[in-house]
């Protein structure tokens, strides 16, 4: 079974469009399959809506008491989840899962124990982006290559073998969860599968100034980390089967 784990605040209008797509996805492609979703009690009803479509999706709901950080409720999930691959993806729409299974498929077969939806490959990329978020991602995604060979090392898409976190001590800071695993778990070969990012088409984004002032702070953890393990080997990309 897969885990796919959802973290929400104010996302009450998204939900139940995600979990459309997602289902359809895992019911075309014969992938058992469920949603995690954990709410940080959100004032606009997302816990409630999430629990309504418990009825008629293999959806399980946690409720946590106050807004608590984004990488705590993905942890929170994975605690809760079933699955043996666990994957993380956005409420707001912006992650495209018409690929989940070109990215659970390299985890079933073992070929890879991460993979990746990203935006830095070719054939992926973000839809009608400004100049200015485009350059403030790509300064992120440059300095992050300090700590792995990630492409797209900020990307919130991911899926992963559960088994690679079991001795690892993530301690993310901020948002990019992601970022903690792909640099901490223990694990040899990751995949990045290409998307089009696309802006959230309800709500308000979550982003400010405070979470770029954590992923500098989680980039310099993680140089630390990576300086107290030197004999760590990096893991490597590999890439997709041709048919």
């Amino acid at each position: 079974m897969i885990s796919i784990i959802v973290p929400c605040y104010n996302e009450a209008e998204s939900l139940p469009l995600l979990a459309d797509a997602v289902f359809k996805v895992l019911s075309e492609n014969s992938i058992d399959g469920e949603m995690v979703v954990v709410d940080d009690n959100s004032p606009d009803g997302t816990g409630q809506i999430a629990e309504e479509l418990g009825k008629k999706y293999n959806v399980k709901t946690v409720h946590r008491e106050k807004k608590a950080g984004l990488s705590g409720a993905v942890m929170a999930g994975i605690d809760a989840a079933s699955g043996d691959i666990i994957g993380v993806m956005d409420a707001d729409l912006s992650h495209d899962p018409a690929i989940i299974p070109r990215l659970v498929k390299p985890l079933e077969e073992n070929r890879a124990q991460v993979s990746i939806g990203s935006r830095h490959v070719p054939g992926g990329g973000s839809d009608h982006w400004p100049l200015i978020r485009r350059f403030i991602s790509k300064t992120a995604i440059l300095m992050g290559r300090i700590v792995t060979d990630v492409r797209d090392v900020t990307s919130g898409y991911f899926f992963f073998r559960r088994e690679i976190i079991k001795d690892a001590e993530i301690n993310p800071i901020g948002f990019k969860i992601g970022l903690e695993i792909f640099v901490k778990a223990s694990y040899e070969h990751f995949i990045e599968i290409p998307f089009i990012f696309k802006d959230r088409q309800h709500g308000q984004s979550k982003l400010g100034r405070g979470e770029v002032v954590n992923y500098l702070k989680h980039l310099a953890a993680l140089r630390k980390f990576l300086g107290e393990h030197k004999d760590r080997k990096r893991p490597t990309a590999v890439y997709e089967q041709k048919d």
